[in-house]
């Protein structure tokens, strides 16, 4: 099979990336029925961090397996970038996914799904100060602004702004937002001299191994293994593995806001699987209008052509 013919045909790409959107929406619901099969309780830190652990230690894994099929080798990272590459796996794996874990273990995943999108606004604005090609553009800057108004949206009860946030839920989620945007441009830089694929492997593997190693050393231990729970977290390793894999090699072979523009779907299936798996009012008019928002402004900020439309409606609007 020719991958970059099979990567390229436009229905394959519309198919992969809306799959790749809904694995990574699937994860909300995904971890929270995780939390009840393996009893783990709201407070108990070190049983999430072993949970996660699990998951992205297997997900490295496969993440190489599925390397090596596609692209028939894997190249290590050469003794200067092994440091590098571990950072990277604290950094993105490590403390992203410990404060995800434990934002979402206190909120709802209707309000993470919608929450967490604040990532693709937070990695616009620091792209502009760090990089000088990166610039913030008008549809950029409307997306953030539409983008971070749905965000505020989930933070009204009744009408009001609810000044008593939920910083250890929602707060966290913001927080595990911003470092995974922090996170993504650090491996920008490495992905330069390292194959993509291979590095979100060997990331997950080092990240996913540090969170087993600091749950081991506190006493904590992942229990309550069955059937259905071994296959749950065989699915949430899976789904990780997947979704980054096909997602970096659309990028590999199509222009970045061909694809990324689909970002918006994340929230959306986000939403709507907490819903459906977990019974949580997703359907409430507040819900809805933030959805909305946060999906129109991540569109926004990847759209090309909502770019070029802007731009051209501004050209008029001076002329």
């Amino acid at each position: 099979m020719n991958i970059k013919r099979f990567f390229t045909k436009k229905q394959n790409i519309i198919l992969i990336a809306v799959l790749c959107t809904f694995l990574w929406g699937s994860a909300y619901p995904g971890i929270k029925i995780g939390y009840e099969m393996f009893s783990i309780p709201t407070e108990d830190l070190y049983g999430k961090m072993a949970f996660a652990g699990y998951r992205f230690t297997l997900s490295g894994i496969l993440v190489l397996i599925l390397n090596f099929m596609l692209f028939r080798s894997i190249k290590l990272p050469s003794k200067s970038d092994v440091p590098k590459v571990f950072l990277l796996g604290v950094l993105l794996t490590g403390i992203h996914y410990t404060l995800f874990y434990i934002g979402l273990s206190n909120t709802t995943g209707v309000n993470g799904a919608i929450l967490n999108s604040t990532g693709a606004f937070f990695s616009v604005i620091l792209a502009h100060y760090i990089y000088s090609q990166d610039k913030l553009t008008l549809s950029k800057t409307l997306g953030c602004i539409i983008g971070f108004a749905g965000v505020a949206i989930v933070s009204l009860s009744g009408g009001t702004i609810n000044i008593d946030i939920n910083f250890f839920g929602d707060g966290f989620i913001v927080l595990a937002a911003f470092v995974s945007s922090v996170g993504f441009i650090y491996s920008k830089s490495l992905s330069k001299r390292i194959n993509t694929v291979a590095l979100t492997g060997f990331q997950l593997l080092f990240g996913g191994g540090m969170l087993i190693l600091i749950s081991v050393l506190n006493g904590a231990r992942l229990s309550g293994f069955t059937l259905q729970s071994t296959l749950l977290l065989i699915y949430m390793a899976f789904l990780t593995a997947a979704a980054f894999t096909l997602w970096t090699t659309l990028f590999k072979y199509n222009k970045v806001g061909q694809i990324s523009v689909y970002k918006f779907l994340i929230p959306v299936f986000g939403t709507v699987l907490s819903g459906l798996f977990l019974g949580e009012q997703f359907l409430s008019f507040k819900n809805l209008i933030a959805l909305s928002l946060v999906s129109m402004g991540i569109y926004l900020v990847n759209s090309p052509a909502a770019a070029v439309f802007l731009k051209d409606l501004r050209k008029q609007h001076q002329n």
